[in-house]
Protein backbone atom coordinates (compact mmCIF):
# COMPACT_ATOMS: atom_id res chain seq x y z
CA UNK A 1 0.00 0.00 0.00
CA UNK A 2 2.89 2.37 0.79
CA UNK A 3 4.47 1.87 -2.89
CA UNK A 4 1.18 3.47 -4.31
CA UNK A 5 -0.07 5.67 -1.84
CA UNK A 6 2.92 7.77 -0.95
CA UNK A 7 3.16 8.87 -5.11
CA UNK A 8 -0.42 9.27 -5.13
CA UNK A 9 -0.01 11.98 -2.30
CA UNK A 10 3.06 13.39 -3.58
CA UNK A 11 1.47 14.42 -6.69
CA UNK A 12 -0.47 16.82 -5.09
CA UNK A 13 1.37 17.71 -2.63
CA UNK A 14 3.44 20.72 -4.95
CA UNK A 15 -0.54 21.61 -5.99
CA UNK A 16 -1.36 25.29 -5.35
CA UNK A 17 -3.49 26.14 -2.42
CA UNK A 18 -7.19 26.19 -4.15
CA UNK A 19 -9.25 30.03 -3.56
CA UNK A 20 -11.53 27.79 -1.28
CA UNK A 21 -9.97 25.97 1.04
CA UNK A 22 -12.30 24.52 2.36
CA UNK A 23 -13.27 22.73 -0.82
CA UNK A 24 -13.22 18.82 -0.78
CA UNK A 25 -11.25 17.41 -4.02
CA UNK A 26 -11.10 14.27 -5.37
CA UNK A 27 -8.29 11.62 -7.75
CA UNK A 28 -7.85 8.44 -8.71
CA UNK A 29 -5.17 6.24 -8.28
CA UNK A 30 -4.43 3.08 -9.05
CA UNK A 31 -8.22 1.62 -8.50
CA UNK A 32 -8.82 4.01 -5.43
CA UNK A 33 -10.31 7.58 -5.11
CA UNK A 34 -8.89 9.68 -2.65
CA UNK A 35 -11.18 12.95 -0.88
CA UNK A 36 -9.40 15.86 0.44
CA UNK A 37 -9.20 19.20 1.43
CA UNK A 38 -6.49 21.67 1.71
CA UNK A 39 -5.66 24.15 4.40
CA UNK A 40 -3.07 27.07 5.12
CA UNK A 41 -1.87 27.36 8.76
CA UNK A 42 0.99 29.87 8.71
CA UNK A 43 3.83 29.15 5.62
CA UNK A 44 2.35 25.03 6.27
CA UNK A 45 -0.26 23.56 3.99
CA UNK A 46 -2.24 21.06 5.68
CA UNK A 47 -3.79 18.22 3.28
CA UNK A 48 -6.45 15.71 5.11
CA UNK A 49 -8.53 13.04 3.45
CA UNK A 50 -9.58 9.91 3.24
CA UNK A 51 -9.10 6.69 0.60
CA UNK A 52 -13.17 6.38 -0.25
CA UNK A 53 -13.30 2.75 -0.20
CA UNK A 54 -11.34 1.30 2.89
CA UNK A 55 -12.04 4.92 4.89
CA UNK A 56 -8.50 4.78 6.07
CA UNK A 57 -7.18 8.62 6.84
CA UNK A 58 -4.63 10.22 5.84
CA UNK A 59 -2.87 13.96 6.44
CA UNK A 60 -0.01 15.69 5.43
CA UNK A 61 2.17 18.77 6.42
CA UNK A 62 3.38 20.27 3.41
CA UNK A 63 6.67 22.13 4.59
CA UNK A 64 9.37 24.08 2.86
CA UNK A 65 11.33 21.71 2.32
CA UNK A 66 9.95 18.52 3.79
CA UNK A 67 6.33 16.45 3.45
CA UNK A 68 5.57 14.91 6.77
CA UNK A 69 2.23 13.03 8.01
CA UNK A 70 0.20 9.74 8.60
CA UNK A 71 -1.47 7.70 6.22
CA UNK A 72 -3.99 5.55 8.36
CA UNK A 73 -1.27 5.00 11.43
CA UNK A 74 1.37 4.69 9.37
CA UNK A 75 4.20 7.73 9.49
CA UNK A 76 5.51 9.03 6.56
CA UNK A 77 8.06 11.92 5.13
CA UNK A 78 9.39 12.47 1.86
CA UNK A 79 12.13 15.60 0.49
CA UNK A 80 9.53 18.13 -1.40
CA UNK A 81 12.15 18.04 -3.82
CA UNK A 82 11.21 14.24 -4.53
CA UNK A 83 7.48 15.36 -5.65
CA UNK A 84 6.94 15.79 -9.48
CA UNK A 85 4.53 18.72 -9.76
CA UNK A 86 0.70 18.09 -11.72
CA UNK A 87 0.47 19.70 -14.81
CA UNK A 88 -2.50 21.68 -14.97
CA UNK A 89 -4.44 20.18 -17.30
CA UNK A 90 -8.63 20.94 -16.85
CA UNK A 91 -10.95 18.70 -18.29
CA UNK A 92 -14.80 20.21 -18.32
CA UNK A 93 -17.37 17.13 -18.25
CA UNK A 94 -20.40 19.49 -17.99
CA UNK A 95 -20.98 23.15 -18.85
CA UNK A 96 -24.23 25.56 -18.44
Amino acid sequence: MKKFILPALGLFALAPLAAHAEETRRFEHGGSIYSYKVNQVGDTRIISGVEEKTGKPFRLRVGERRVRGTVGSQQISFALRDVEPLGQTVTVLASR
